[in-house]
């Protein structure tokens, strides 16, 4: 471990024991069976010792070291356990497997209101927190108005934090924890509760943090602030670590590889596809003329079609189909559905309440409208006017490839997420006297 070096982490795994649910009792009899053999089946299972079913490794042989002043972005989907590394490193558990070093000062933002008192004040926490992290009374006064200023609470200052918003909380924790001025700073996903200018305002606190030649360690599902405020990054799957490196290369390899790399997504079992007990979503798929299948390669100068298949199941439930499309690095590009009043044809569909049984639902994006990159659907249904049913966010990738219709003489990287072709006009300008 080099002086450099703030985090190094080699080989750390957590595994956690979980319950298997007992088969409930038909009859008195079964239900007496089973609180009688209750003592019983507990001393076989601490003998034993627990079988693989009850075991869930979520970190798994992770190793990575992090620089002073490094800012590092950790990505993934739900479950991946990139929350239970944060915990891991910041003391809050204990590995299974491995070990983690940190050099200097940890101050650590996991979830909304970690460390407050509810019955406390804002101010009575701001120093509460600062004294356990050892800064002295006259430093903390010193820092006071300046957290105060941050997390935009200061008519709120002298009330319980019990009575804040979740809004107001993330504000302050937030607050507290980047002006501390902390070696190491760890920032679990809390910042989706800010709007979006607490979220910008954030964003530019911990590149600042970094710029001093502090370490953050941050955990996001917005790719685009990972991009901008990362340096590096790694992408955890299933407790392990798929790709690390810079962060815009990792980002691209996530998106790819969490949206189907074949064009398509389809849930065959109904009962695990995303939505509920009026409708599941089905399939999405990405369509052109040409090709016989679902294509994840698709050519600039043709439309691509995005079909979503799903299922009603309560009689009398009106529907609507919506997609997310975002570029490679995780940035929305366009938000759309098949609402009369948001595209260009009247869908006879939308808000009529629906009989069950299966309903395909399909967008056309026209040709030289996206550029030569990667794009990910997000699908989505819902029940107008706006209850989400289902959300499958990055559901399928697709890239898009230049056939070079549009670039005659010119052949660098076209400047932009999209590259519609537009309506221009040229005219010569005649005035008196001039040529």
């Amino acid at each position: 471990m080099s002086t450099d070096t703030v985090i190094s982490v080699e080989h750390l795994s957590k595994c956690y024991r979980i319950g298997l649910a007992a088969k409930r009792p038909s009859n008195l009899r079964e239900a007496l069976q089973q609180v009688g053999m209750a003592p019983f089946r507990y001393l076989r299972t601490r003998l034993r010792g627990p079988t693989e079913e009850e075991l869930i490794w979520a970190l798994r042989d992770v190793s990575f070291e992090v620089k002073r002043g490094e800012v590092l972005g950790v990505i993934g989907r739900n479950g991946a356990g990139k929350s239970t590394l944060l915990k891991i490193l910041s003391r809050i558990t204990d590995p299974t497997e491995g070990w983690a070093v940190i050099r200097g000062r940890v101050n650590s933002l996991l979830e909304v209101g970690t460390g407050f008192h509810p019955e406390l004040t804002g101010r009575e926490n701001i120093y509460m927190n600062a004294a356990i992290h050892g800064m002295k009374r006259a430093e903390i006064k010193r820092k006071l108005d300046e957290i105060v200023a941050f997390a935009e609470v200061e008519k709120f200052l002298d009330t319980p934090v019990k009575r804040y918003s979740s809004g107001m909380y993330v504000r302050l924790a937030f607050a507290v924890a980047a002006h501390l001025e902390p070696d190491v700073l760890l920032v679990d996903e809390v910042l989706a509760v800010g709007d979006v200018s607490f979220q910008q305002k954030c964003i530019t606190k911990m590149g600042e943090v970094g710029r001093a030649g502090r370490t953050v360690l941050v955990v996001s599902h917005n790719m685009a602030s990972i991009a901008n405020l990362c340096g590096r990054a790694l992408h955890l799957d299933a407790g392990r670590i798929v790709h690390q490196g810079e962060a815009r290369s990792v980002i691209q390899q996530y998106i790819a590889a969490t949206g189907s790399a074949a064009g398509e997504r389809v849930w065959t079992d109904l009962a695990r596809a995303p939505g509920n007990d009026l409708a599941r979503l089905c399939s999405v798929r990405i369509l052109q003329e040409g090709c016989p299948g679902p294509t994840a390669d698709v050519d600039i100068a043709k439309d691509v079609q995005v079909e979503i298949t799903y299922r009603c199941l309560r009689e009398g439930t009106p529907l609507y189909a919506a997609l997310w499309l975002k570029d490679d690095m995780g940035t929305e590009v366009l938000s759309t559905s098949n609402s009369s009043g948001v595209n260009l044809t009247e869908d006879p569909w939308y808000g009529k309440p629906l009989a069950p049984g299966m309903y395909r639902s399909v967008c056309r994006i026209p040709a030289h409208f996206l550029n030569d990159r990667g794009y990910s659907i997000a699908a989505i249904i819902g029940k107008p006017p706006s209850n989400t049913i289902a959300l499958e966010d990055y559901a399928v990738y697709f890239r898009v490839q230049d056939t070079g219709a549009m670039r005659k003489e010119y052949y660098g990287q076209w400047l932009g997420v999209v590259r519609p072709r537009l309506a221009w006009h040229t005219e010569r300008m005649v005035t008196d006297g001039a040529l």
